[in-house]
């Protein structure tokens, strides 16, 4: 099965491959005087997929969530988050909202919570296309054809249910469609496999793909499973305590970290590494708002920390071809 044809998209803004599509810089967020994310720096260009990984609690969802504008109010973000050339932070809220579902749009973790408990599914899933103005006959097809292209059984008697007849794999797979109705050109994708098995996750990952070649959509893929990363994401951004530890392509970070945190997490996972049932689960717990250390936020938990991680934080670094780690001892990390 192919994706929809042009023709049965929303028109979005004409995208290069390469092009550069999303800059963020510095990006810190925080609320009562606690910091969630601490100058958080990515790019994402189009075509691409630029994987986020970290344990549970990194600030990987945070992220995605402040690129679209979907923080609460009482949090407080600076830094820069820079789509197309245009600063977003600086946009106004309906400026934000023009672009969310059309230019860059976001496949939630939980789609129990997110989904309209009230609306049916056919309904959620054609919502952006409604305020596009498009008619509503061609609307309902559109979301019969996206939601068959997910995996739904039967799209033409499902579109008038409500999210709870759908189990938890039909609603992941609606909330995808939602997302993708569209064709952006970014897709925030958190953690958007975690309520399926394996068979239908395959089909939603290939699907994904087909989206990145034909729309040439790119898409920010936030996971904490390093096999799912491996294969879908052509870069991969390190996050822990948000921050980022470590960026680089795929391939590259995977075999060979370059920052103790990674080489920890590749351990971890016995599939990335060696495919046996032998692994090194992560020593102690992770760092939080409240407990941030000073210096070099993972070097409670790191081998190798010595007195400089304790007196002076790392900072991302060049460290190889279109490598950068935040680590003082990288170096030696990587051999």
């Amino acid at each position: 099965m192919t994706l929809p044809t042009s023709d049965t998209r929303v028109e979005t803004t004409v995208t290069e491959p390469g092009q550069r599509l999303l800059t963020v810089d510095g990006l810190t967020v925080s609320v009562g005087g606690l910091t969630l994310l601490d100058g958080v720096g990515l790019t994402i260009d189009a075509g691409e997929t630029l994987g986020l990984i970290g344990e549970t609690g990194s600030g990987k969802s945070l992220t995605s969530r402040a690129i679209i504008g979907l923080l609460p109010t009482a949090m407080d973000v600076t830094g820069s988050i820079v789509w197309r050339g245009q600063e977003l932070l600086a946009a106004s809220p309906a400026q934000r909202r023009r672009l969310r579902g059309t230019e860059i749009s976001m496949i939630f973790q939980d789609p129990m919570s997110s989904l309209n408990p009230t609306m049916r599914i056919g309904r959620q899933v054609g919502e952006v296309l409604r305020r596009r103005g498009v008619p509503s006959v061609e609307v309902q097809r559109r979301v019969i054809e996206m939601l068959e292209h997910v995996g739904i059984p039967d799209p033409e008697r499902r579109i008038g249910n409500y999210p709870h007849e759908f189990s938890g794999g039909m609603r992941q797979r609606a909330m995808i469609a939602m997302a993708m109705i569209a064709g952006p050109s970014l897709v925030l994708a958190d953690e958007p496999t975690t309520a399926l098995d394996v068979t239908v996750q395959a089909r939603v990952l290939e699907m994904l793909r087909q989206v990145r070649a034909e729309q040439g959509s790119a898409m920010l893929f936030v996971s904490h499973d390093l096999r799912v990363i491996s294969h879908v994401a052509d870069r991969v951004s390190v996050m822990y305590a948000g921050s980022i530890m470590e960026q680089g392509p795929t391939v590259e970070v995977l075999r060979r970290p370059a920052h103790p945190y990674t080489k920890a997490l590749v351990a971890s996972v016995p599939a990335v590494r060696t495919r046996t049932a032998i692994a090194d689960p992560l020593p102690g717990a992770p760092a939080t708002p409240a407990d941030r250390p000073t210096g070099c936020p993972f070097r409670t938990r790191c081998a190798l920390a010595h007195d400089r991680c304790v007196e002076e934080r790392p900072v991302l670094r060049i460290v190889g071809t279109d490598r950068l780690a935040a680590c003082h001892v990288a170096e030696e990390v990587s051999r």
